[in-house]
Protein backbone atom coordinates (compact mmCIF):
# COMPACT_ATOMS: atom_id res chain seq x y z
CA UNK A 1 0.00 0.00 0.00
CA UNK A 2 1.59 3.28 -1.08
CA UNK A 3 2.08 6.33 1.13
CA UNK A 4 -0.72 8.29 -0.54
CA UNK A 5 -3.24 5.52 0.20
CA UNK A 6 -2.08 5.22 3.81
CA UNK A 7 -2.42 8.98 4.26
CA UNK A 8 -5.92 8.81 2.80
CA UNK A 9 -6.82 6.08 5.29
CA UNK A 10 -5.45 8.16 8.15
CA UNK A 11 -7.57 11.12 7.06
CA UNK A 12 -10.67 8.91 6.89
CA UNK A 13 -10.04 7.49 10.36
CA UNK A 14 -9.62 10.99 11.79
CA UNK A 15 -12.79 12.16 10.06
CA UNK A 16 -14.74 9.23 11.51
CA UNK A 17 -13.32 9.91 14.98
CA UNK A 18 -14.36 13.56 14.81
CA UNK A 19 -17.84 12.67 13.53
CA UNK A 20 -18.36 10.14 16.32
CA UNK A 21 -17.45 12.75 18.93
CA UNK A 22 -19.67 15.40 17.30
CA UNK A 23 -22.58 12.96 17.18
CA UNK A 24 -22.19 12.12 20.87
CA UNK A 25 -21.28 8.47 20.29
CA UNK A 26 -18.12 8.82 22.39
CA UNK A 27 -17.01 10.97 25.32
CA UNK A 28 -13.62 11.47 26.95
CA UNK A 29 -11.46 8.50 25.87
CA UNK A 30 -14.30 6.28 24.64
CA UNK A 31 -14.23 4.28 21.44
CA UNK A 32 -11.58 3.24 18.96
CA UNK A 33 -11.08 2.86 15.21
CA UNK A 34 -8.65 0.68 13.29
CA UNK A 35 -7.88 -0.27 9.69
CA UNK A 36 -5.94 -3.18 8.23
CA UNK A 37 -3.11 -2.43 5.80
CA UNK A 38 -2.04 -4.64 2.90
CA UNK A 39 1.14 -5.75 4.70
CA UNK A 40 -0.81 -7.21 7.62
CA UNK A 41 -0.15 -4.32 9.98
CA UNK A 42 -2.83 -2.00 11.36
CA UNK A 43 -3.54 1.68 11.85
CA UNK A 44 -5.31 2.43 15.12
CA UNK A 45 -6.29 5.23 17.45
CA UNK A 46 -4.19 5.60 20.62
CA UNK A 47 -5.54 4.91 24.08
CA UNK A 48 -6.31 7.72 26.53
CA UNK A 49 -7.21 10.34 23.93
CA UNK A 50 -10.53 11.94 23.00
CA UNK A 51 -11.58 11.17 19.46
CA UNK A 52 -12.06 14.93 19.01
CA UNK A 53 -8.28 15.38 19.31
CA UNK A 54 -7.21 12.64 16.90
CA UNK A 55 -5.00 13.84 14.03
CA UNK A 56 -3.10 11.74 11.44
CA UNK A 57 0.22 12.02 13.25
CA UNK A 58 -1.37 10.68 16.46
CA UNK A 59 -2.46 7.42 14.81
CA UNK A 60 -0.33 4.36 15.44
CA UNK A 61 0.77 1.55 13.16
CA UNK A 62 0.96 -1.75 15.03
CA UNK A 63 1.55 -5.41 14.24
CA UNK A 64 -0.62 -8.39 15.18
CA UNK A 65 1.02 -8.49 18.61
CA UNK A 66 0.18 -4.79 19.18
CA UNK A 67 3.83 -3.80 19.00
CA UNK A 68 4.04 -0.15 17.94
CA UNK A 69 5.88 0.12 14.61
CA UNK A 70 5.19 3.81 13.97
CA UNK A 71 3.80 6.51 16.24
CA UNK A 72 4.55 9.42 18.49
CA UNK A 73 6.58 8.65 21.58
CA UNK A 74 4.44 7.86 24.61
CA UNK A 75 1.35 6.84 22.64
CA UNK A 76 0.15 3.25 22.80
CA UNK A 77 -2.78 1.29 21.34
CA UNK A 78 -5.96 0.67 23.27
CA UNK A 79 -6.26 -2.66 25.04
CA UNK A 80 -9.53 -3.02 23.12
CA UNK A 81 -7.47 -3.55 19.96
CA UNK A 82 -7.56 -7.22 21.00
CA UNK A 83 -11.22 -7.16 19.97
CA UNK A 84 -10.35 -5.54 16.64
CA UNK A 85 -7.62 -8.11 15.96
CA UNK A 86 -10.06 -10.98 16.51
CA UNK A 87 -12.34 -9.43 13.89
CA UNK A 88 -9.49 -9.24 11.37
CA UNK A 89 -8.33 -12.76 12.20
CA UNK A 90 -11.74 -14.34 11.64
CA UNK A 91 -12.91 -12.11 8.78
CA UNK A 92 -10.38 -11.69 5.93
CA UNK A 93 -12.88 -9.40 4.17
CA UNK A 94 -12.89 -6.88 7.02
CA UNK A 95 -10.53 -3.93 6.56
CA UNK A 96 -11.89 -1.57 9.25
CA UNK A 97 -13.39 -1.89 12.72
CA UNK A 98 -15.26 0.88 14.56
CA UNK A 99 -16.17 0.68 18.24
CA UNK A 100 -18.31 3.35 19.91
CA UNK A 101 -20.99 3.94 22.54
CA UNK A 102 -23.87 5.50 20.57
CA UNK A 103 -26.58 6.20 23.19
CA UNK A 104 -29.55 4.59 21.43
CA UNK A 105 -27.82 1.37 20.46
CA UNK A 106 -25.89 1.20 23.73
CA UNK A 107 -29.22 1.57 25.53
CA UNK A 108 -30.24 -1.75 23.95
CA UNK A 109 -26.92 -3.28 25.06
CA UNK A 110 -27.40 -2.06 28.64
CA UNK A 111 -31.01 -3.30 28.63
CA UNK A 112 -29.72 -6.69 27.41
CA UNK A 113 -31.85 -6.53 24.28
CA UNK A 114 -30.60 -7.62 20.88
CA UNK A 115 -31.71 -5.50 17.94
CA UNK A 116 -33.25 -8.50 16.23
CA UNK A 117 -36.44 -6.75 15.18
CA UNK A 118 -37.34 -6.33 11.50
CA UNK A 119 -39.16 -3.02 11.57
CA UNK A 120 -37.14 -0.83 9.20
CA UNK A 121 -36.73 -1.58 5.49
CA UNK A 122 -33.37 0.15 5.13
CA UNK A 123 -31.77 -1.44 8.18
CA UNK A 124 -32.84 -4.98 7.32
CA UNK A 125 -31.15 -4.57 3.94
CA UNK A 126 -28.08 -2.61 5.15
CA UNK A 127 -27.05 -4.32 8.41
CA UNK A 128 -29.53 -7.12 9.11
CA UNK A 129 -30.26 -8.45 12.57
CA UNK A 130 -27.90 -7.18 15.28
CA UNK A 131 -27.05 -9.69 18.04
CA UNK A 132 -26.23 -8.96 21.66
CA UNK A 133 -22.88 -10.55 22.52
CA UNK A 134 -22.19 -11.79 26.08
CA UNK A 135 -20.50 -9.56 28.63
CA UNK A 136 -16.71 -9.47 28.63
CA UNK A 137 -14.27 -7.58 30.85
CA UNK A 138 -12.62 -4.79 28.84
CA UNK A 139 -8.89 -5.16 28.04
CA UNK A 140 -9.02 -8.95 28.48
CA UNK A 141 -9.56 -11.73 25.93
CA UNK A 142 -13.11 -12.11 27.28
CA UNK A 143 -14.48 -9.56 24.79
CA UNK A 144 -12.80 -11.10 21.71
CA UNK A 145 -13.95 -14.54 22.85
CA UNK A 146 -17.50 -13.24 23.38
CA UNK A 147 -17.83 -11.76 19.88
CA UNK A 148 -16.11 -14.54 17.95
CA UNK A 149 -19.18 -16.79 17.53
CA UNK A 150 -21.06 -13.89 15.90
CA UNK A 151 -18.39 -12.73 13.48
CA UNK A 152 -19.14 -15.17 10.68
CA UNK A 153 -22.69 -13.93 10.08
CA UNK A 154 -22.77 -10.38 11.45
CA UNK A 155 -21.12 -7.08 10.52
CA UNK A 156 -22.66 -5.17 13.42
CA UNK A 157 -23.17 -6.26 17.00
CA UNK A 158 -24.03 -4.95 20.45
CA UNK A 159 -21.62 -5.57 23.31
CA UNK A 160 -23.52 -6.32 26.51
CA UNK A 161 -23.26 -3.40 28.99
CA UNK A 162 -20.57 -1.87 26.80
CA UNK A 163 -21.41 -0.42 23.39
CA UNK A 164 -21.46 -1.34 19.72
CA UNK A 165 -19.11 -2.73 17.10
CA UNK A 166 -19.23 -2.29 13.32
CA UNK A 167 -17.08 -3.97 10.68
CA UNK A 168 -16.53 -2.95 7.09
CA UNK A 169 -14.57 -3.55 3.92
CA UNK A 170 -13.33 0.03 4.34
CA UNK A 171 -13.45 2.86 6.87
CA UNK A 172 -16.52 4.56 5.43
CA UNK A 173 -18.57 1.35 5.23
CA UNK A 174 -17.87 0.55 8.89
CA UNK A 175 -18.86 4.08 9.90
CA UNK A 176 -22.06 3.95 7.81
CA UNK A 177 -23.05 0.70 9.52
CA UNK A 178 -22.59 2.24 12.95
CA UNK A 179 -24.56 5.29 11.80
CA UNK A 180 -27.40 3.09 10.50
CA UNK A 181 -27.41 1.13 13.76
CA UNK A 182 -27.81 4.23 15.90
CA UNK A 183 -30.58 5.76 13.78
CA UNK A 184 -32.42 2.43 13.80
CA UNK A 185 -32.11 2.23 17.59
CA UNK A 186 -33.50 5.76 18.04
CA UNK A 187 -36.41 5.12 15.67
CA UNK A 188 -37.27 1.88 17.47
CA UNK A 189 -37.17 3.57 20.88
CA UNK A 190 -39.49 6.30 19.56
CA UNK A 191 -41.84 3.68 18.11
CA UNK A 192 -42.05 1.91 21.46
CA UNK A 193 -42.80 5.22 23.20
CA UNK A 194 -45.55 5.86 20.65
CA UNK A 195 -47.24 2.56 21.33
CA UNK A 196 -45.18 -0.22 19.80
CA UNK A 197 -42.66 -1.30 17.20
CA UNK A 198 -44.19 -3.48 14.48
CA UNK A 199 -42.16 -5.86 12.35
CA UNK A 200 -42.44 -6.16 8.57
CA UNK A 201 -44.29 -9.32 7.49
CA UNK A 202 -42.21 -12.50 7.26
CA UNK A 203 -42.76 -12.70 3.50
CA UNK A 204 -41.45 -9.20 2.97
CA UNK A 205 -38.57 -9.73 5.42
CA UNK A 206 -37.35 -12.61 3.25
CA UNK A 207 -37.49 -10.40 0.16
CA UNK A 208 -35.36 -7.79 1.93
CA UNK A 209 -32.86 -10.40 3.13
CA UNK A 210 -32.57 -11.70 -0.45
CA UNK A 211 -31.87 -8.14 -1.63
CA UNK A 212 -29.16 -7.77 1.01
Amino acid sequence: MDTARINELKDQICDVCHKMWQLGWVAANDGNVSARLDDGTFLCTPTGMSKSFITPEKLLRVDKDLKVLEGQEGLRPSSEMKMHLRCYEKRPDVMCVVHAHPPGATGFAVAHKAMDMYNMIEDVTVIGSVPLTPYGTPSTTEVPDAIEPYLEEHDVMLLENHGALALGSDVITAFYRMESLELWAKITINAVILGGSHDISRENIQKLIDLR
